[in-house]
């Protein structure tokens, strides 16, 4: 059996969709329909994953509406930009680490480069950008272009995206401000660095005009799983989070993401692994899946075979029988790794379309415990011990009820197992989580990319 890879779990809580991870749970009775434009919801699901010592809180982020059904049914149509709110709920918490999700396809590394060296600061170290390519095909008509860019342009676009906004972080050195009143002396002018980049996407000459942030960098996560994004992880990221519905194929994809970073130099060799988990937990059993039957059942058809189109890449369903098997699809420009993953349910484990839109609305592909609190608290711990997880980014399907009720029933086990902490380190998010923290640069930087 591997060795697991951490001390102690790490704990994401996964908090994007307002009223829950569930793609119905807005019409359950005990949510909150405002939730998606009301920050007091985000406000009290911050405290709350912050008293039960989550490690982060997660934002994903689309520039585009989300499984838009344009029949009225999704209720995850409008959310707050992911960067503003964080800012906001920087000022009601102390500890939490701030992820939020922004495209490489669809900014501009100067932009971006600002908006978290800014939130780094506000929340006092706690700031993290999950780097994205963005699967949604809609986003390019949003921006004024023709097309949705191809996989792997968008993709040599994101290697020097990253490299760019390093270095743009480190334009001024940690000490270049020694504000000396008496001298008139406000920075020094040896410790500001300019970057000059010269490659296949960009051409600049550029300085931040903010200090450097207080972890260096602010954590670099990123989230894809194909070919491409896996060896975009394994050279530039310290967090992966990723769709894992099986241990063996979690710890292959642990083992794989393990040997393409030996490869690269690496400030922080070991890259945390945090697959999603979606949790339907009671005091038995049946308690559980009576919770899960209830969500279920406010799924309308119509709804469930949008979802499943859009997540597929965008191909219309409408027209096939739900009790039927998903038919073969054409390629798409859209999420390689999350269609892949619902082709492996259809044509490999049998499910029909009914079957799958269900299991997506559940938890996008994502890997879901049904079971009693005890059960799932062991299931946790049995891939956490084999190496297939750092630590989860729990993906509560209704908000705050199931949060509330994962913090407050499994958590303890696991603390009570030793494997989940009982108080927050010190310092920054970086501190916390163990990851080196980056050096000044003491020179200006060229990049040059042939």
């Amino acid at each position: 059996m591997p060795a697991q890879r951490r001390k102690q779990l790490v704990m994401g809580a996964y908090v994007s969709y307002g009223t829950g991870h569930h793609a119905a749970s807005w019409r359950h009775p005990a949510s909150d329909t405002t939730a998606t434009r009301n920050l007091d919801h985000y406000v009290e699901v911050t405290r709350l994953a912050e008293q039960h010592l989550f490690d982060t809180l997660f934002l994903s982020d689309a520039p585009a509406v989300f499984n838009d059904d344009r029949a009225g049914f999704g209720g995850r149509v409008t959310f707050f930009e992911p960067l503003t709110l964080l800012s906001a709920l920087a000022m009601v918490s102390r500890h939490i680490g701030l992820v939020a999700t922004s495209s490489t396809t669809y900014k501009e590394p100067y932009n971006l480069a600002r908006e978290y060296a800014s939130l780094d600061i506000i929340s006092r170290g706690r700031a993290a950008w999950n780097l994205v390519t963005t699967s949604k095909l809609a986003a390019a008509a949003n921006f004024g272009m023709p097309a949705h860019p191809a996989h792997a342009e968008r993709y040599q676009r994101a290697d020097e995206f990253i490299d760019i906004v390093r270095g743009l972080w480190d334009t001024w050195e940690d000490d270049a401000f020694p504000t000396d009143k008496a001298n008139g002396r406000f920075y020094d002018p040896a410790k500001r660095h300019r970057l000059r980049h010269h490659g296949r996407v960009f051409s600049l000459d550029a300085e931040l005009n903010v200090s450097r942030p207080p972890q260096g960098h602010p954590v670099i996560v990123q989230a894809g799983s194909s070919e491409t994004g896996r060896e975009l992880a394994a050279r530039t990221a310290e967090m992966v989070f990723t769709a894992q519905s099986d241990l063996e194929s979690a710890v292959a994809f642990a083992k794989d993401l393990d040997r393409r970073a030996s490869r690269h130099p690496r400030l922080n060799p070991g890259i945390i692994i945090l697959p999603g988990l979606t949790v339907y937990a009671g005091r038995t059993g049946k308690e559980a899946q009576e919770k899960v039957e209830e969500l279920q059942s406010l799924i309308r058809p119509e709804f469930g075979l949008s979802m499943l189109s859009d997540l597929v890449g965008g191909f219309d369903l409408s027209g096939c029988d739900i009790e039927g098997p998903l038919p073969q699809l054409p390629p798409s420009n859209a999420n390689t790794s999350r269609r892949a993953l619902i082709e492996k349910l259809a044509y490999e484990d049998g499910l029909n379309i009914r079957q799958l839109y269900e299991r997506m609305t559940t938890s996008r592909g994502h890997m879901t415990l049904i079971g009693s609190y005890d059960t799932v608290t062991e299931e946790i711990i049995r891939w956490f011990e084999h190496g297939a997880a750092d630590g989860f980014n729990i993906m509560p399907p209704l908000l705050p009820k199931s949060l509330i009720d994962f913090s407050e029933n499994i958590l303890p086990r696991l603390q009570r197992s030793g494997v989940f902490k009982r108080r927050y380190r010190p310092g920054t998010l970086r501190d916390k989580l163990g990851l080196r923290r980056p050096g000044s640069q003491s020179h200006d930087r060229e990049l040059h990319y042939s």
